[in-house]
């Protein structure tokens, strides 16, 4: 009876549901909650909605403020271009910029602050609630929290406040704000501020100690990877303004010169100047190749008669080098040009063009002024460049000079008078020259032919040496130079013997320029990133390049 009993027994029913579809207590608790925690939210959201409703509908100034759109009325009739040229603007006169929030913060209700930025220039702009525009205390609130980096069009008064605004740099004048539109609005979280790149970037050398975690300065790299935000501090903007300069200084020499600017082609079909350091691409159905130089493209025009030429562009080196002056890609200045006699008449132009290049910076008065930014940035060489007296010549030295220079000063040669002088050694002789000769600025002249490309001319007075030059800043090569070698016979022997193949297809082309006769003719390529990086002092060539490309940075 009792085993009866147990079979015939109910199944006790499971606690979270009496059947399939019906719901245990714990359940119904949970869904009330649940359902109460919605309406709670919802009933929130619509009180804010219903409260925010209220303040724009007595906000007597929302047409004043917001978003720019196309029915924001239109900017005030003196427009300024830039913050600066409000030094030039009266007293009590309305005036619209456009720039970007470097700081902003609520006083009180009543009264908020913001610091607007263009480029190394900032001024103080006032919100104050009332006034003859009736400025409300919801535009206050507004403009107080408007998100650091954000790009705004601001209307307003220009005053003298009653005491300078020492944070900023136009502190004899503020703006009294009439309206405000955010043009773009910046993210609330940034991952670089500006302010943390307004010193050079911590770049510690081995052997030097750690880095400080807790200073806010930020290292290279991280200037590097947010170079958008970065490239807005003053000292970065300055470095590239003098950049320009740099290249239009350039640019009217040559031109002041009679020399043709030419666009060559940074493209070829072949591995053309015969070294493996070159970045192969997809070509259609076939390969090319980022040249090395223009230095072919210069040559032909060169035997097209074009006369004296120059170009400025990009130079690719697939050179898996990580130093501080080395890059996958630079800005090369490169011309080449017609010889009469003899292959010193280039180098003296050369030296002539760096004279000019570096004293036009060391006098100009825009140049002199973006230098000063950069240097009281924290970088003490910016501008302190040696000189010999205008007028006089630049100190010209022989690759044999050089060594002799070094092994009287101590340091080993080696016994191969025929050896390259590495690094280490040409900073050695920077050194060595500036005590001596009082400049910053020299030329080695005179390279073994074993150290150059197979279309440098060898010297006719000695085989193993060449016509070559380089160009040095601070003891660091900046140009590599030469005659060329305008026969073709000569040509391609010089070719056989660097191992480089003269029947190559890809160097037809090139050899017809001289098969159809050429001009005796030489020239060089002078690093426009290193004249920079070299002149300021900067630690890193990266600094001195807007978008860096070195063997391990393909961004941004």
């Amino acid at each position: 009876m009792s085993s009866q009993r147990e079979v015939n027994l109910p199944d006790r029913p499971k606690e979270e549901g009496i059947a399939e579809g019906v719901l245990s207590k714990n359940a119904l608790k949970k869904a009330a909650k649940e359902k109460e925690k919605a309406e709670k939210a919802a009933k929130r959201q619509a009180q804010e909605q219903a409260e925010k409703a209220k303040a724009q509908a007595s906000d007597t100034a929302k047409h004043l403020y917001g978003p720019l759109s196309t029915s924001s009325p239109r900017p005030a009739r003196n427009f300024c271009q830039h913050l600066k040229h409000l030094d030039g603007i009266g007293d009590s006169e309305e005036v619209t910029v456009q720039a970007r929030v470097y700081n902003a913060r609520v006083q009180s209700s009543k009264l908020a602050f913001l610091v607007l930025r263009d480029q190394e220039h900032t001024i103080q702009v006032v919100i104050a609630e009332g006034g003859k525009h009736g400025i409300s205390r919801q535009m206050v609130k507004y403009c107080g929290g408007i998100n650091t980096e954000s790009y705004v069009r601001v209307t307003g008064l220009v005053k003298v406040p009653k005491e300078p605004v020492h944070s900023t740099t136009l502190s004899n004048l503020e703006l009294h704000i009439e309206s405000l539109y955010v043009i773009s609005q910046a993210e609330e979280q940034l991952p670089l501020q500006v302010k943390d790149c307004l010193k050079p970037p911590l770049t510690k050398e081995e052997g030097e100690g750690e880095i400080d975690i807790n200073d806010p300065n930020a290292s290279l790299k991280t200037r590097l990877d947010n170079k958008v935000i970065a490239a807005r501090a003053p000292p970065s903007t300055a470095i590239f303004q003098l950049q320009s300069h740099i290249a239009a200084i350039f640019t009217e020499y040559m031109l002041a010169h009679d020399f043709t600017m030419i666009q060559p082609s940074y493209l070829a079909g072949a591995a053309t100047e015969g070294g493996s350091g070159v970045f192969e691409v997809s070509y259609f159905d076939r390969k090319a190749y980022l040249t090395q130089s223009p230095q072919f493209s210069k040559q032909m025009s060169i035997a097209g008669d074009l006369g004296p030429v120059f170009s400025i562009g990009p130079v690719f080196r697939a050179e898996n080098s990580n130093t501080k002056r080395h890059l996958t890609e630079f800005t090369g200045l490169d011309f080449e040009m017609p010889i009469q006699e003899h292959y010193h008449e280039v180098l003296s132009f050369g030296e002539d063009l760096m004279h000019h290049v570096l004293r036009q910076l060391q006098t100009r008065p825009k140049c002199k002024y973006l230098t000063n930014i950069i240097k009281e940035a924290g970088y003490p060489d910016a501008g302190n460049f040696q000189l010999p007296a205008d007028g006089e010549k630049a100190t010209r030295i022989t690759f044999a000079e050089a060594k002799s220079l070094l092994k009287e000063s101590g340091y080993d040669i080696g016994p191969d008078p025929h050896a390259d002088i590495d690094t280490p050694q040409e900073k050695a002789l920077g050194d060595i020259i500036r005590n001596k000769y009082h400049t910053d600025f020299f030329t080695i002249d005179q390279y073994p032919m074993a150290l150059r490309p197979f279309y440098t001319h060898p010297s006719p007075s000695s085989p193993d040496l060449s016509n070559s030059y380089d160009f040095f800043m601070r003891g660091q090569e900046i140009m590599s130079g030469a005659q060329r070698i305008h026969e073709l016979p000569m040509l391609r022997e010089m070719m056989k013997a660097k191992g480089v193949n003269p029947d190559d297809a890809g160097f037809k082309d090139y050899e017809d320029a001289f098969r159809f006769g050429c001009p005796m003719h030489g020239g060089g390529g002078l690093g426009l990133n290193r004249i920079l990086q070299f002149y300021l002092g900067l630690n890193n060539i990266r600094e001195a390049t807007l978008f860096p490309r070195d063997p391990v940075r393909l961004a941004p």
